[in-house]
Parts: structure tokens; C-alpha cells; sequence
């Protein structure tokens, strides 16, 4: 289908995007990639009346890293990240991940705020942000604000961006040097959202875990850390036991839809398998 009749803006800063956001109100829609408003607006779900196309705000792209954090700004595509050198020896997860989502081509044109600012439980880069404790960076008429990526999920769809605010960037902490890190991803095909899938970094001593963080995708509502999941291997080394136990606990706080990629038990029980193999292959990662 063709999408109904809207107008088309294209700001140049993020303070005219802004207001053209606040001034137009419900009415009015930002693009980033348009992968997920574009198809809406195809089969007349969404019908926003003006498109705020943020291609051309200034500083919403790019990639930098200061101290111990990197900042990533909204408007860079998945592409840009897997070429960055600096994704690469910070926070190679990232890159993993982003290789699994959709393909080439919607790589080229997909962004990570968007990724990150739809609220869409079948989102890849949500959980792994919530597993990395990353922020993010908000304009809104009131000015910026920082949000932590565990406080932005409200519900599907919902998030804790205010009537014209737009995400301008993400900071994410270093992990440690020599930490573990791993995406597990079930999916039907390529292109698709995961049946279920885990993010796990963690660090290794003497063998046993020191720290882990583990977060999952498109089984809940809403993206989660598994807090206790994570708990459970901590001071352990990873042995049949520790990794039930957290397969167990991480699967206590899924609630998945049934859906085309299976029952809810079904996807219940391979998002655990996701969390013992992304455990596994985080530890033999870990130096």
C-alpha cells in the first residue's frame, strides 16, 4: 500500500527538531531509519500527519571515546558500527549483535537510536544496553536529560521519551579489560526478530565468575535484565548446576507471546538454552 498524505520536515539541529516536535504534537512522527515507522505507514497504522526527518541534525552521528566510556550518537546506522575500530576494542558485543540483526541492507540504513527509542520488545540493541548499564541522552523542549537504559522500558511501545523529546545519544561504561562477552540469538530466518535471545558480559577470577550481567530479547513485553540469573553463576566456575540454575532463574521472569515462532513454553524453554550457551561462550572469552 502507499502511505496517506503527510508533510515533510527536515531539520538541521537538534533544538529545531525539537520544536518541530513540540509545536506539531501528536501529529508528528521523528524518522531515523524509518524501518519500523515506514511499513506502519504503508499499511496505514501510522498515518502521522508531518514526518521530522532527523538525517540532517547535526552531531547525532559518530562514534568517541573518552576515559572509560564511549558515546555513540543516535543517528549512527548499524553498519557505521560494525566499521568502527573503536567498537571493536571497546565493546566488540555490540558488533555482534548488530550482525545479527535483519541483513546488509537494512544495516546500511538502520540506526541505533531507533533501535534503541521505539520500544519494540523484539529489538535487539534494548537488552544489550540494559546488560552493559548504558544511558541515554534526551532532548526535549525542557532540555536534556539522561536516562538509565533499566528505567527507559516502560511496556511494548512505551518508553520514558516525553511529548518531543528525541534520543541524541548512548553512553555505555568500558567492560573490563579481558571481560567475556556473548549474543545468542534464536531467529526463524534471516531478517527476523529472535524467538529468544540472551546477552551475557562478565568477567573471569581465579577461574570462578566475578561479575556477570545478563540481558534478554523479545521475551517479555518490555526487554530484562536477569538479575538473579546473573547472581546465580557468581563464584561459581560455570558447571552444569550453576548454569541450570540460571537458566531456571532467567526463565522465571520470561513471558513471552505465543506467536509464529512457537508456544510460550516453547520459548520459554530456548531462551534458557540461549542463556547457558551465551554464559559458555562469554567464559571461554574471559581472560
Amino acid at each position: 500500500m502507499i502511505p496517506g498524505a503527510f508533510s515533510y520536515h527536515r531539520p538541521a539541529t537538534v533544538a529545531d527538531a525539537v520544536k518541530l516536535l513540540t509545536d506539531l504534537g501528536d501529529d508528528a512522527r521523528p524518522l531515523a531509519g524509518g524501518h519500523s515507522l515506514v511499513p506502519m505507514m504503508k499499511l496505514r497504522l501510522a498515518t502521522p500527519a508531518h514526518l521530522v526527518d532527523l538525517h540532517s541534525v547535526a552531531g547525532l552521528k559518530g562514534v568517541s571515546r573518552g576515559d572509560d566510556k564511549v558515546v555513540i550518537g543516535a543517528m549512527t546506522t548499524q553498519h557505521e558500527l560494525l566499521a568502527s575500530d573503536e567498537i571493536a576494542r571497546s565493546l566488540p558485543i555490540l558488533q555482534e549483535a548488530a550482525l545479527l540483526i535483519a541483513d546488509p541492507q537494512v544495516r546500511y540504513r538502520g540506526t541505533i537510536g531507533g533501535n534503541l527509542a521505539n520500544g519494540d520488545p523484539g529489538n535487539d540493541m534494548p537488552a544489550l544496553m540494559m546488560t552493559m548499564g548504558a544511558s541515554y541522552q534526551l532532548h526535549g523542549p525542557n532540555g536534556a536529560r539522561d536516562v538509565l537504559a533499566t528505567d527507559f522500558y516502560q511496556g511494548a511501545y512505551f518508553t520514558a521519551l516525553e511529548p518531543g523529546e528525541i534520543m541524541t545519544s548512548v553512553t555505555i561504561a568500558v567492560p573490563a579489560a579481558g571481560h567475556g562477552y556473548a549474543y545468542e540469538k534464536l531467529k526463524r530466518k534471516v531478517g527476523d526478530y529472535a524467538t529468544a535471545a540472551a546477552a551475557v558480559v562478565l568477567t573471569m577470577a581465579g577461574g570462578k565468575v566475578a561479575t556477570c550481567s545478563i540481558g534478554l530479547t523479545n521475551l517479555h513485553e518490555t526487554p530484562l535484565l536477569a538479575i538473579e540469573a546473573a547472581r546465580a553463576v557468581i563464584g561459581t566456575t560455570l558447571d552444569a548446576a550453576a548454569l541450570n540454575k540460571a537458566a531456571t532463574a532467567a526463565q522465571a521472569i520470561m513471558s513471552p507471546a505465543a506467536d509464529a515462532r512457537g508456544p510460550v513454553e516453547y520459548r520459554k524453554h530456548v531462551g534458557g538454552i540461549m542463556v547457558t550457551r551465551a554464559l559458555q561462550r562469554a567464559a571461554g572469552r574471559a581472560k
